[in-house]
């Protein structure tokens, strides 16, 4: 072990046993390389994959499918939206690639199964499976129905749920190594106003995620479990939002491409990682939030209302994908602001050492600039 790993390690267990009182003999069976960023599974290339994506209709999913496919993956698509799916399948096959789909509603277990039936039917097996499938609403806490909290959490908590086990249940019984992708949201690391019933059904798929990935860490059951961390991304999400306002749901402000995350999602699937974060405003929010509760409180009570719906009217309750399928085949909403083309912090989450010696280079012209200003 080198200095710095040595080091490294001794500073890890300072901090556990100044937390928790623990036992130093029993630190001491902890390697330093077992608490890096990510477990040591070797995973296939997408090209020689078949990949299960839900929610594959719109938005996130639809790019993340396309992708996918280009790349040579043989794609599983669900969703409740049939024609949608059967429009994506004949432009994939046309262009030469392998997919099917399959109608499911993530909310029902037995949808869940369905969708892990159908890819073993067609396919012989799957190697990741992406939960991606989700709903929102834009309304205050109060105000929001009971029948409309618990509609949204079947499908953005529970469809993960089923998912989760499904996909490990399916790695186990082939004893081939497996990834499994959940993608949570920025309000999963922060919550906030107006979205008040979708930000705690991403704490709940943060939570289940991390503890998942835990117990099978424990028990070495080879799954490689990543969290997606998306910021506002530029989907139909908020088309297909039900809302509680009389203005039209919308992102304002800095959002980004659906592509970026249909990137972090298709890398995650070739190398294992814990978490990755779709731009620096997903990040940003986590470590303010956590570090500056009462100040990311106020900000945010001030300046996020007025970020999250425009100057419309807003589509009517009916119009919602919250108990029925929304309109599909688009990647793209109708969100106003900077719409960026990719995201910096995915690059940089794959290519960490180039990041490193960018870093490092501008560092280094940053103090000789300074300097010569002396």
């Amino acid at each position: 072990m080198s200095e710095i790993q040595r080091k490294g390690q001794n500073e890890y267990e300072e901090k556990v046993l100044a937390l928790n009182g623990m036992d130093k003999e029993i630190l001491d069976q902890v390697r330093f390389d077992e608490i890096s960023e990510t477990r040591p599974i070797s995973l296939k290339p997408v090209k020689d994959q078949v990949i299960v994506i839900t929610g594959a209709s719109s938005g996130i999913g639809l790019a993340t499918a396309r992708i996918a496919a280009k790349k040579g993956a043989k794609v599983v698509l669900a969703a409740r939206n049939e024609d949608a799916l059967k429009d994506l399948v004949n432009e994939l096959e046309r262009k030469g690639h392998s997919a099917v789909y399959v109608k499911a509603d993530v909310g029902r277990e037995e949808d869940v199964k369905k969708i892990a039936e159908t890819a073993i039917k067609q396919f012989g097996r799957f190697d990741t499976w992406v939960n991606n499938a989700g709903v929102t609403i834009f309304g205050y806490a109060m105000e929001v129905s009971i029948d409309d909290m618990k509609r949204l959490f079947d499908t953005n908590y529970w469809g993960v749920v089923y998912g989760s086990r499904v996909a490990v249940n399916h790695f186990q019984e082939i004893g081939v190594p497996g990834a499994l992708i959940n993608v949570g949201s920025l309000f999963g690391d922060r919550g906030t106003l107006i979205q008040s019933t979708y930000a705690p059904s991403k704490f709940a798929v943060h939570g289940w995620t991390e503890s998942l990935r835990m117990e099978l860490e424990k028990e070495k059951v080879p799954v490689s479990v990543t969290l997606i961390h998306p910021g506002r991304i530029d989907t139909p999400y908020n088309e297909h939002a039900r809302s509680y306002f009389d203005k039209q749901p919308v992102h304002k402000g800095m959002v980004y491409p659906p592509e970026a995350v249909a990137e972090a999602i298709l890398f995650a699937a070739e190398h294992p990682k814990r978490n990755i974060y779709i731009g620096s405003q997903a990040r940003a929010l986590k470590l303010i939030g956590t570090n500056l509760p009462r100040l990311t409180d106020k900000l945010m009570e001030r300046y996020f209302p007025q970020t999250q719906y425009a100057n419309r009217p807003s589509n009517r309750p009916e119009e919602s994908n919250l108990f029925k399928a929304g309109y599909g085949m688009h990647e793209r909403g109708t969100n106003i602001g900077w719409k960026r083309n990719s995201s910096f912090y995915v690059k940089a989450t794959k290519y960490p050492v180039i990041t490193g010696f960018l870093v490092v280079g501008l560092s280094a012209l940053a103090w000789v600039a300074a300097k010569r200003k002396k």
